[in-house]
């Protein structure tokens, strides 16, 4: 499978985002994340049409690589990846707009039943019976 480039989400740092050294907090990195997740899970139609389920947050890890201060501009990816499983990936890099990378964030998610309260088997089929845009959603199987 020919792999494309990832969903991207333009986010501008704010000064209130900053910790006491002017640098970008490190919790607002995870918000970041967080937002180039749920924009895409948007686009490709996957929030719609789930019914009584919705993707939970499992897992996230983040490496620093660069700082951010009030003001830079940034890219946010966001690729998801479907495996076996009852859990995928949905893991995102933050870039500088020089193209300098300044995060990298891998997180695991699932699709759990809300009124079981219980991971649902094949989250991407539930993509699929809801309509989600695949070939948005997913740049890779994996």
């Amino acid at each position: 499978m020919t792999e494309r480039e990832p969903f991207r989400t333009r986010i501008k740092v704010r000064h209130y985002e900053l910790d006491t050294l002017g640098h970008l907090n490190h919790a607002v990195y995870h918000s970041y994340g967080e937002v180039s997740r749920l924009e895409l899970l948007e686009q490709a139609g996957a929030m719609a049409g789930l019914g009584n389920v919705a993707s939970v947050l499992l897992e996230s890890h983040i490496v620093f690589r660069r700082e951010l201060r009030a003001g830079d501009e940034v890219d946010v990816t966001c690729d998801v990846k479907f495996g076996s499983g009852k859990t995928f990936s949905m893991d995102s890099n933050i870039y500088k707009l020089d193209g300098t990378l300044a995060a990298e964030i891998t997180c695991t998610l699932g699709l759990m039943d809300l009124e079981v309260r219980k991971l649902v088997a094949d989250p991407r089929g539930r993509f699929v019976d809801a309509g989600a845009n695949l070939k948005l959603l997913s740049t890779s199987e994996g």
